[in-house]
């Protein structure tokens, strides 16, 4: 008898998360439809500042990383 797959890596599951969070994306940018900013800097104040400022800096931190792993990479045998 085949066992059964957990909840969370059954293909239909994925695909609803999938889905989820896509719409709770779309929501709380369009959200940003209906919030009076008071910028301090102007670029703050555009539309989806937080998407695309979140996306940015999550981008900039994995380049980050990727180029100090391979910056502090050592041998396997380093320390035999």
């Amino acid at each position: 008898m085949k066992e059964k797959q957990p909840w969370l890596v059954r293909p239909e599951t994925i695909r609803l998360l999938w889905i989820v969070f896509i719409a709770i994306l779309a929501i709380t940018v369009l959200a940003d439809f209906f919030v009076v900013y008071h910028s301090y800097f102007g670029v703050d104040g555009t539309f989806g500042f937080g998407a695309w400022y979140g996306f940015v800096s999550c981008v900039v931190l994995v380049v980050f990383s990727k180029a100090l792993g391979a910056v502090l990479k050592r041998r396997d045998d380093y320390y035999d």
